[in-house]
């Protein structure tokens, strides 16, 4: 029996949605919770120390993790699934349609990688140091990397500050352990080990991972198709209608 809070909501085939590092599904997916729920019952878990779900004593491994995630999804009565994975998210997403194939009806992996490199790393490290100090300076550090230019650049200074505030008062105290885990995933031996039909999605202005880590997981995944939207990485609040219209669209082609 699984610990962690899952929103259900919508109705016709289930989808599980799989957030991000130091996300949530609010913050990660809330967006698009209404379109995905007019033709999906989507199954949206908190992993362990988001939201409301209790932080592990434990690392987390991503085997154990995709497993928890489809326990949930058949615990709430459904036999095979979509999944979507963002971020970090599409990690746990393949490891799930790997271990499950007979579960796992197709995915799409929006912001994925293979594995991070070099600028990735060292942008998790700098996130990670700044865990220990003021929330301020890691939600404005959060909002930078997260968020294009073009993005950031259309908000008045007083929309900035709020949406700082807002980050600031809603960190996961499981952040530590969601970066600590994102250093180790590697897919390298996974992706072409994938079944199902599967959409990847890249952000063209991603400044968290850069846009050809994403072409790398296409191109390690056979069959999958490959698009992009114009936003950084935080997908949700900068491409919300878009991005609904590419998982729903692809899914529903299944």
């Amino acid at each position: 029996m699984t610990g962690l809070s899952t929103l259900v909501q919508g109705a016709g085939p289930a989808l599980l949605l799989v957030h991000g590092a130091g996300g949530s599904v609010q913050a990660n997916y809330g967006p698009v919770l209404p379109a995905l729920s007019r033709h999906f019952t989507v199954v949206a878990p908190d992993l362990p120390g988001s939201g409301r779900s209790p932080g592990g004593t434990r690392p987390l491994e991503l085997e154990a993790l995709a497993d928890e995630l489809v326990d949930v999804v058949t615990g709430a009565g459904h036999e095979s699934f979509f999944v979507s994975g963002y971020s970090m998210g599409c990690a746990v997403a393949v490891t799930a349609a790997v271990r499950h194939p007979e579960r796992v009806r197709g995915l799409v992996l929006s912001a994925p990688f293979v594995k991070l490199d070099a600028a990735a790393r060292a942008t998790s490290d700098r996130w990670a140091e700044l865990l220990d100090g003021p929330p301020e300076e890691l939600a404005r550090f959060i909002l930078a990397v997260m968020c294009s230019e073009q993005y950031l650049a259309r908000l008045s200074p007083a929309q900035l500050e709020g949406l700082a505030e807002l980050i600031s008062a809603s960190l996961p105290p499981g952040s530590p352990a969601h970066l600590e885990l994102l250093t180790r995933i590697d897919l390298t031996g996974a992706l072409p080990r994938i079944t199902q039909p599967t959409l990847v999605i890249g952000a063209s202005g991603d400044r968290l991972l850069s846009p050809d880590l994403g072409k790398e997981v296409a191109g390690l995944v056979p069959g999958s198709r490959y698009t992009d939207l114009p936003c950084g990485h935080a997908i949700a609040a900068e491409s919300a209608g878009p991005w609904a219209r590419l998982i729903t669209d692809f899914l529903v082609s299944v």
